[in-house]
């Protein structure tokens, strides 16, 4: 006896694949509740307040106050600069970093099997993550590591604030003018 074009579904299958769908609907709402809560930023040009609180966190960590010298990144809105660097990019290097900034996001739950974001970790948990990512095995997330670690440099060290603290002058340039 065929039950027409739904003979297929079964009483045990259709409990199975609604446990499976209820199982599905909590980790995607359970990852987008991980994602959700950054307080809106004014004024950014691409990057969405989420993309911008795992960016600030990130900075907050690669450059502490107090690490070589006093001054740290909670002295700088680098997300925000990074942000403006992201205004003269092409559409297919944003989307790329998009999807390096939720997969660093979404790191401690991904990789380290824990139910949190990186933003939201304490300050030594998130530097021990991200240690993690700059030592990996995998090159993807070597890469991402390095990456955002230079260009967090580059923009701090870029600040005329910090030059007398590292013993740089300043441009050449403006030296040589009268």
């Amino acid at each position: 006896m065929t039950a027409g074009g739904f003979g297929f579904l079964t009483r045990r299958r259709v409990l199975a694949l609604g446990g499976v769908g209820a199982s599905a609907l909590l980790v995607g709402g359970g990852v987008r509740s991980l994602l959700s809560g950054a307080p809106p930023v004014s004024g950014l040009g691409v990057l969405a307040a989420r993309e911008y609180r795992t960016l600030d966190a990130l900075a907050k960590t690669l450059i502490p106050r107090g690490g070589p010298f006093e001054i740290g990144a909670d002295r700088f809105d680098l997300a925000r600069a990074f942000d403006g660097f992201l205004q003269g990019e092409p559409p297919a290097n944003v989307e790329k970093l998009r999807r390096a900034l939720l997969l660093f996001e979404l790191g401690p739950l991904l990789f380290e099997k824990r139910w949190a974001a990186f933003s939201q970790l304490p300050d030594a948990e998130r530097l021990k993550h991200y240690e993690a990512w700059a030592n990996s095995d995998t090159l993807l997330r070597r890469q991402v590591a390095i990456a955002f670690r230079k260009f967090m440099a580059l923009v701090f060290y870029d600040s005329p604030e910090v030059w007398p603290h590292i013993g740089y002058p300043g441009p050449s340039l403006a030296r040589l003018s009268p």
